[in-house]
């Protein structure tokens, strides 16, 4: 007989034993179930940096990286000294924020707008429109870019056509290097406007309707309703899209910017970045032990910029932190 208000001895091993079967199997599938991406992440992702030795070596392909003679931090050196990594850092950090930034902006703008569309057939065609421009090659790119800025064998092109009609001289784009990081941004929101404007949309219809419901019964139009309700809303998945952006802020665009830029050394001062930098130094010194020196800094300064933009996020915006 049990006594109210106290528990029975029951003895607690055997309701461990009772539900730790099924989950000790549950535990099995799961970890059958990620065999396979685990063993890619390993032999793809973490193999490689067995090569990151080379960083440290005075490497040339006749020795291999088991008898290349060792340079310690030489490489480093010579890549902090050479008077390039101060430019090229500083156009990977001002062009990546720049991109992020106007990115993100226009992607809330164009979420928030097809929002608005009533008409299902209406809101799919813009939605894909918008979203073409993302699975555009680079190189077509530079060929449409090539046409608007300086046209066919550098005579014009349609935007000086343009402002020649008002009056306003000709400007010589692929030598003037101060307009490019804009340019070059207003090529990725062309990009990745529509891409960032899909996944807004997908939070927006997470939004559970009686949260407007209230906002139509509170008389909010609909327009306060899409900046007092929508928008901030959005915020949580702002701000995973913003830490996910600040772990690649230290790697350049690489097909886009090269494909664009070139080797146009006189476009260098503002739009030479890391990845470019890396690829030129390759081709023409054949330096593998100083690219992947740099590779290796480039690394190292995204892993540590992804843990103090999380560690930001937990300390000021814990309820959207993905940690």
């Amino acid at each position: 007989m049990n006594t109210p208000g106290i528990r029975p001895a029951v003895a607690p091993h055997k309701r461990r034993s009772s539900r730790s079967q099924p989950a000790q199997k549950r535990d099995y599938g799961l970890v059958i179930l990620a065999a396979p991406a685990v063993i890619l992440l390993l032999v793809f992702a973490y193999g490689p940096m067995a090569g990151l030795i080379v960083a440290f070596q005075d490497f040339n392909i006749a020795d291999g990286v088991f008898a290349s003679p060792w340079a310690g931090l030489e490489n480093f050196r010579f890549f902090f000294t050479s008077g390039d990594a101060t430019r090229i850092m500083r156009n990977t950090l001002l062009l990546n924020v720049l991109f992020l930034s106007a990115t993100l902006a226009v992607g809330v703008m164009l979420a928030l707008m097809l929002n608005e569309i009533r008409g299902k057939v209406t809101k799919r065609f813009f939605q894909s429109v918008i979203f073409v421009p993302y699975f555009v090659s680079p190189i077509v790119v530079s060929i449409f870019l090539q046409a608007f800025l300086a046209g066919p064998g550098g005579r014009g092109g349609l935007i000086n056509d343009a402002a020649g009609l008002f009056g306003i001289p000709s400007v010589t784009w692929y030598t003037e290097p101060g307009p490019w990081p804009w340019i070059l941004t207003l090529v990725k929101v062309w990009q990745l406007g529509g891409y960032m404007s899909v996944i807004f949309l997908a939070a927006i219809t997470a939004i559970p309707e009686e949260v407007y419901e209230a906002g139509e019964i509170d008389g909010a139009s609909r327009a306060q309703m899409a900046w007092r309700i929508t928008t901030p809303l959005l915020k949580p998945t702002a701000a995973i899209l913003l830490v996910l952006g600040v772990g690649r802020i230290f790697y350049g665009d690489f097909a886009t910017i090269y494909a664009i830029v070139g080797d146009n050394g006189t476009l260098f001062p503002t739009t030479d970045v890391i990845d470019t930098y890396v690829f030129r130094a390759l081709r023409t010194r054949g330096d593998f032990g100083v690219t992947a020196a740099i590779g290796l800094v480039q690394s190292v300064v995204g892993f540590v910029l992804v843990v103090v933009a999380t560690m930001v996020q937990r300390r000021y915006a814990k309820e959207t932190s993905i940690l």
